[in-house]
């Protein structure tokens, strides 16, 4: 049996959607946001410290949903709340 600990859901095929955007003060950054976790996105100031530096926050973020206890969505899983969401 597979545990499901932080080191699990570390080294999943997370799916990633890179973007960049302007801040308020019109200066360019970069995003990263993960798929399966709606509310989780990284910026910096370029799209190579954004994917060097994501997986610190995502570390955070999987920590926190897992001592919370939820289901974790995870790559290919469908999400039940979002059939419904478009019924």
């Amino acid at each position: 049996m597979v545990t499901k600990d932080l080191d699990y859901y570390l080294n999943l095929d997370w799916t990633l959607i890179e973007g960049d955007d302007l801040d308020f003060e019109g200066r360019r950054y970069y995003y990263i946001e993960i798929k399966e976790i709606p509310s989780f996105v990284f910026c910096a100031p370029t799209a190579q410290r954004a994917r060097e530096r994501y997986k610190e926050q995502l570390r955070w973020t999987l920590a926190v949903m897992l001592e919370d206890g939820g289901h974790i969505l995870e790559p290919g899983e469908e999400d039940p709340d979002r059939e419904k969401l478009c019924r």
